[in-house]
């Protein structure tokens, strides 16, 4: 496997817990911490965060004709699939081929370089460049998270389209539920490559704890700050 991106392992050590934690941590597993988690503070964010949902949800039904929502089929846990909900930020109807080319080529080309989105997009609406550079297009996805298909924390959700492109490797990401946040992430998620990618995705899958999840939604708040597009 791809060895770790240094900005990444220092996450990991930085957030290290201690040997006894650790091993709670992996015998607790997936599905005894971690859900009851995601559920108090997603409810808690959404509950938070309705006055900023409402005003998002205005300022895209003025901006261009369509639905205030997009949602898009993602591969969760073990490869099932979900519709991941977004915040629309292109004009209705707009072509995925244009998505599909990019994000295959960056798959496919294996080697450092920046990621495939772009702000530049003529399908993205005014409104929808603004909620791409803020990540506020991802807040909807709390409603994945408490609906039980996303984890706070995880790998990016996948496409089925990228799967042709993947080593036998990247499909140990698909064994935990993918997050709205991350280890990639907060490690520089539009400046790795897709390798860099997925190879911080599978270590998130065979090393998180609590103490780690909680050290990448803590480092989540800085990387929104620093402009960079954070979530998934």
């Amino acid at each position: 496997m791809e060895a770790c991106p240094p900005d990444a392992q220092g996450v990991i050590d930085g957030g290290a817990a201690p040997t006894g934690e650790r091993s709670v941590a992996g015998r607790l597993g997936d599905g005894t911490w971690k859900r009851p988690l995601d559920l108090v503070i997603a409810t808690a964010a959404t509950v938070g965060l309705m006055p900023l949902i409402a005003v998002v949800a205005l300022m895209v039904r003025i901006d261009s004709r369509g639905p205030v929502f997009f949602r898009q089929e993602r591969l969760g846990r073990d490869g099932r699939p979900f519709r991941m909900w977004k915040f629309r930020s292109m004009y209705h109807n707009s072509d995925d081929g244009r998505h599909r080319d990019a994000a295959l080529a960056w798959f496919a080309a294996q080697s450092n370089g920046h990621g495939y989105k772009s702000l530049a997009d003529p399908r993205i609406t005014r409104v929808g460049r603004f909620l791409r550079r803020t990540s506020l297009d991802e807040i909807p996805q709390l409603f994945n998270v408490l609906s039980g298909d996303m984890s706070l924390v995880g790998p990016r959700p996948a496409i089925a389209y990228e799967l042709a492109h993947y080593q036998p490797w990247y499909f140990e990401r698909q064994r935990v539920k993918p997050g709205m946040t991350g280890l990639w992430q907060v490690s520089g998620r539009d400046t790795v490559s897709a390798q860099d990618m997925m190879a911080l995705d599978v270590r998130y899958v065979r090393e998180h704890t609590l103490w780690l999840d909680f050290r990448i939604l803590v480092l989540t708040v800085p990387a929104l700050l620093g402009r960079y597009s954070v979530l998934s």
